[in-house]
């Protein structure tokens, strides 16, 4: 694996890592971006700010989250030493905080009254609508009504905590098709209103911001292993849908050339265009992965031989989306990470293998990650060190489990 030298994990002045990323919107959003770039930039050069960020990971979303050594998994498997990165643990139930609460707090400074998001699973949607009423902020939450069917606690959650909460009916009906809903409404309300998007994806400076608000999860995972091992780990797996909780535990060791990254994406039924949602994988096995543009971004997106944007499918409404952040198709172009994908069925079984072995039932989409290490252990040593990212819990798949039983 090669290593990323530190002066290249920023993009550059026009938002690109490579080939990937920039700004591909309409006119009456490049003001706002570059509102939101400048507000960004100093921001993040201010202590006060950061600490603000800080306190409220600690006292408000409960972080540090523990690193824990899954004893009963490795034992199982008979393969390499594994932990967990409990992200589950966070309040809300997922990694989407840790964003939302930095996002959050900077619209407050940049003077909005209003965020709007967009939601999969609806762990980004709730995510938002926590920070909001902490920080009494109104809140618009945009979903495809197939995923508001399908994480239908996740709705009631968000309506709980004040959001208004607004069925896409559109298109697929899923994250896709709420992101062309919250632009829409960003554009429209733009004076007064944040657009918190959930993941690293979209226009410049969006896929650095996130990153940089979730790299939280790879600093603390490398002190930890530190703590417990005395070096470093030998792979790190985590789930790519638009890919935040696999950047932000990635971009701590882009530097450590001999940790090897694995991003699972969702093979879902199989390797048919419109049967999975593999955008990085699909060179290798699945149909459909080349670059192209997709709100607001240019990097790997699903699409047909005309170039329209394919419809996509995964169990887990997380990973269910044509397109992947722009920074994970350069590491992939790089080589610095791998990308694969497992199955539907594959990461029900490791979901509930996870269960069985260490009382913990992991979000549908964190379990990919786990399916993809239960698929690589037996070609592993035992001296061999994994952390995998469990971004989110399960409470939410209840009612899509139930249908495997």
């Amino acid at each position: 694996m090669k290593s990323i030298a530190a002066t290249e994990q920023t993009p550059d002045a026009r938002g690109r890592f490579g080939a990937y990323g920039g700004r591909y919107v309409p006119e009456t959003l490049m003001a706002p971006l570059e509102e939101l770039e400048r507000a960004y930039e100093e921001a993040r050069k201010d202590a006060a700010f950061r600490a603000e960020v800080d306190q409220a990971l600690k006292d408000f979303a409960g972080r540090p989250t523990p690193l824990q050594f899954a004893s009963r998994l490795t034992s199982n498997l008979s393969g390499p030493k594994i932990y967990l990165k409990r992200e589950d643990l966070l309040h809300t139930g997922a990694h989407k905080i840790n964003n939302c609460i930095g996002q959050g707090l900077l619209a407050k400074r940049m003077g909005k009254q209003r965020v709007i998001a967009e939601t999969g699973a609806g762990q980004h949607g709730v995510a938002t609508a926590t920070v909001a009423a902490r920080l009494g902020l109104e809140c618009t939450v945009y979903m495809g009504t197939e995923d508001m069917e399908r994480q239908r606690l996740n709705v009631f959650r968000m309506r709980l905590l004040g959001a208004k909460v607004v069925g896409v009916d559109s298109g697929s009906k899923t994250l896709k098709d709420a992101i062309n809903e919250a632009m829409r409404d960003w554009v429209t309300n733009v004076r007064t209103t944040h657009y918190l998007l959930g993941s690293v994806l979209g226009a410049h400076p969006y896929p650095m911001m996130v990153r940089d608000f979730h790299a939280v999860i790879g600093k603390e995972a490398k002190q930890q292993i530190l703590a417990a091992e005395g070096r470093l780990p030998d792979w790190l797996f985590a789930c790519v849908g638009g890919g935040s909780n696999a950047i932000g535990l990635f971009q701590e060791f882009l530097a450590d050339a001999n940790v090897k990254m694995i991003g699972v994406e969702a093979g879902g039924r199989g390797p048919g265009l419109g049967e999975h949602a593999a955008r990085l994988a699909a060179a290798a096995e699945f149909a459909g992965g080349k670059p192209g543009v997709l709100q607001g971004t240019y990097t790997y997106v699903l699409q047909n031989s005309d170039g329209q944007i394919a419809k996509t499918h995964s169990v887990s409404a997380g990973l269910d989306y044509p397109a992947v952040g722009p920074e994970h198709a350069w590491l992939a172009d790089r080589g610095r990470a791998e990308y694969t994908a497992v199955t539907d069925e594959e990461a029900v079984h490791a979901l509930r293998t996870l269960a069985v072995l260490e009382g913990i039932i992991p979000a549908l989409e964190s379990a990919h990650a786990v399916a993809d290490v239960m698929q690589r252990a037996p070609r592993m040593s035992k001296d061999e060190l994994v952390i995998v990212n469990l971004s989110g819990r399960g409470d939410k798949d209840m009612e899509i489990l139930a249908k495997y039983a």
